[in-house]
């Protein structure tokens, strides 16, 4: 308020004109007094004509950042049920799902480079692939991206990342990608139990009954086909996957705390020179044991396993940093809408039926995992926007009501000279 009055002192005394000629002109000095007034008033309007146009640029400001939330959400939605149905068609032709894990993952070195790119695009200062790293490496310790680092810091979750890219690809052999893809929206009910219990998080109760919902919508969706033995293991392994992700997430929490996002970028990329320098060996295992063979390179089929490598990555990409230009709870949205577009994906190509028991377990694991995106302080916004309300009905009743309010004082003042006159 004392900002607005020392505007609008100045703002005043620019009009001039008005005040000369309340000076010269004596007679007209009681018509002209309430110049300043006026001048006010007009200086109270160009304030708030500010005060409208900082409105009208946050509001602008935050359409921007919904629209390019929108844009996310969509872009998490295709990339993840894309990449899920993608796996799905390549097994029917390549039956090797630690071999599509191990590919895909070695796409993980990309994200270093594709950071830098887009570091040298927009940052104001530039600095070079080498300064960037370095300075990204202190995020491993002082001593940057050391050996020991690299064993302790980075080898565990390049551990975590492949299987739980392996259990949940296995999964995809065993049951429809409508179950999969539900089912593993259950790693945030996850999340949240190991932090409450690991991290020592705030106590939600609102969370407890998330994580409630969740179990038993697992439980449902194994009575949903009766408990046969490949849908069973089906669920156990994408069950699996979601526990991997969900530790992935609070162990690096624990251990590492945030990153930024060129960090970030430089850790991803490090689990990928990982998987190249430490999991190769395996698929070569596999493949010389004949559990995951193939008769020739011929007959691998390359475009789907490089469509599912670049699907996953710009998941990822998405997922790592698309906060930086909208809201974290619309990107999670996305992978919620991932169950409907599989749904209806399996109608129309596989036998999945979809019963009430099934509908119901989509549902409540869909309801948990949106009751886990409400904010922490969820219950302090709720009673504020309910006070709120109730402080707006209260101020429009005696609104409507002033007139017959004001009414009756007017009333009895009037009758009141008549009754003294009559006595008299």
């Amino acid at each position: 308020m004392k900002k607005h009055s020392a505007r609008v002192a100045p703002l005043s005394a620019c009009n001039s004109p008005v005040l000369t000629l309340t000076k010269v002109e004596g007679d007209e000095r009681s018509r002209e007094s309430p110049a300043p007034a006026e001048a006010q008033v007009q200086t109270g309007v160009e304030g708030s004509g500010r005060v409208n146009r900082c409105c009208w640029k946050c509001s602008v400001t935050q359409l921007k950042k919904f629209f390019w939330g929108v844009a996310m959400v969509l872009g998490v939605c295709s990339s993840w049920s894309g990449s899920t149905q993608l796996a799905k068609l390549t097994f029917q032709k390549f039956d090797a799902p630690f071999t599509l894990t191990w590919f895909a993952t070695n796409w993980n070195f990309l994200f270093f480079p594709l950071y830098y790119i887009g570091h040298v695009f927009k940052s104001a200062e530039k600095q070079s692939p080498k300064q960037r790293y370095r300075e990204c490496c202190q995020f491993f310790g002082d001593n940057g991206l050391t050996l020991k680092a690299f064993f302790t810091k980075a080898a565990p979750f390049g551990v975590l990342w492949t299987l739980t890219n392996y259990l949940y690809l296995h999964a995809i052999k065993k049951i429809n990608t409508t179950d999969v893809s539900v089912l593993f929206c259950c790693n945030k009910a996850f999340v949240f139990l190991l932090s409450w219990i690991v991290l020592r998080d705030r106590f939600m109760g609102v969370r407890i009954v998330a994580a409630i919902f969740a179990i038993a919508g697992i439980v449902m969706m194994t009575y949903a086909d009766g408990f046969h033995s490949h849908s069973v293991i089906g669920i156990a392994l994408v069950v699996g996957s979601a526990s991997m992700s969900a530790l992935y997430k609070v162990l690096f929490k624990l251990l590492l705390g945030s990153a930024k996002f060129g960090e970030a970028a430089l850790f991803l990329s490090v689990l990928g020179i990982f998987n190249v320098l430490f999991v190769t060996c395996i698929p070569v295992i596999l493949y010389f044991t004949k559990v995951e063979y193939w008769s020739s390179f011929d007959v691998i089929p390359w475009g789907n396993l490089c469509g599912f490598s670049i699907l996953l990555l710009t998941f990822n990409i998405i997922l790592n940093f698309g906060i930086a230009i909208t809201y974290p709870t619309l990107i999670s949205l996305g992978i919620v809408l991932s169950v409907p577009v599989n749904a209806v994906v399996d109608h129309y190509t596989s036998e999945i039926v979809f019963n009430s028991v099934r509908v119901i377990a989509i549902i409540i694991i869909g309801l948990g995992f949106l009751l886990l995106l409400l904010p922490e302080e969820w219950d302090v916004w709720l009673m504020k926007i309910l006070t709120h309300l109730k402080v707006r009905k209260k101020e429009e009743i005696p609104e409507g009501n002033g007139d017959i309010i004001s009414g009756l004082p007017n009333k009895s003042r009037r009758t009141r000279p008549s009754m003294s006159s009559f006595t008299h």
